[in-house]
């Protein structure tokens, strides 16, 4: 499996790259009968024909929670005669988790909070009215959520002119996020495919569910869409982005008690 799912490199939780790099190599035919779960000291490990599987860096894969560990093996099991990592977003996350943020867990945060400077909830449309009510409507439920819930009070601003957000705000905002290594990888992921770290935020928190986040994370595409058409590309990749969005948001689900 090492060749099939390669170590990670410098951006280890970047989805759309983990899929091209996975994309180059050769598909190997499929050599195990079936995929299941154990419980072990490391938390659920994921089995092909009950041997333990490993990451490209040569780790356990197990995961915290039995119920990730049940969608990393279902898509073992969903695999036919070879395999195929693009349609197995769940494990990709998972290798990337375990090899690439486990021991970097600060560094991870790091690039998360980046986005507290400069998120995609904070520049906004001037026209057309249509367009700026519709941002507003999603956008603006998560912008007092932060502001009421965590303390954080942010700048908007009309066009794409970067504002400079106040350290407080950013602060705060920072101090909400975990160090569990499985919730920052997911949520690294999250606010990447969307742009934002305050969606991602309010994924984890459960103030918005998946959907929810992903129709606010896409306000503007969808405005051009409808007013120019889709472009059969776009819909692709977008489809592609949403498999990886939704595993990751499957693992905040299955942490979600401890986020309080």
């Amino acid at each position: 499996m090492r060749e099939l799912f390669e170590d990670p490199g410098p951006s280890p939780l970047d989805p759309e790259e983990a899929v091209r790099r996975s994309g180059r190599t050769g598909q190997p035919k499929r050599f195990y009968t079936s995929a299941g779960v154990r419980e072990v000291p490391e938390g659920f490990a994921v089995l092909l024909d009950d041997k333990p599987v490993r990451t490209p860096s040569r780790n356990l894969l197990a995961a915290p929670a039995r119920e990730i560990a049940a969608s990393i093996a279902a898509e073992w099991q969903a695999q036919q005669d070879v395999i195929n990592p693009m349609t197995m977003p769940m494990t990709r996350l998972a290798n990337s988790v375990i090899d690439g943020v486990a021991g970097r867990v600060d560094a991870v945060v790091a690039d998360i909070v980046k986005y507290f400077g400069s998120d995609l909830l904070f520049y906004r449309a001037g026209h057309p009215d249509a367009l700026v009510t519709r941002e507003a409507a999603h956008w603006d439920p998560v912008l007092f959520w932060a502001a009421e819930t965590l303390g954080a009070h942010f700048i908007l601003t009309e066009g794409v002119v970067h504002v400079r957000q106040p350290d407080q705000a950013i602060a705060v905002a920072r101090a909400a996020l975990p160090s569990d290594p499985w919730a920052v990888g997911a949520l690294h992921v999250v606010t990447t495919l969307t742009g934002s770290a305050l969606l991602a935020l309010a994924l984890m928190r459960e103030r918005l569910n998946a959907d929810e986040v992903w129709a606010a994370a896409h306000v503007d595409e969808d405005w051009n869409g409808e007013q120019w058409g889709v472009d059969e590309e776009v819909t692709v990749r977008r489809a592609a982005r949403l498999a990886d969005f939704r595993a990751a948001a499957a693992v905040l689900a299955a942490q979600a008690p401890a986020f309080g």
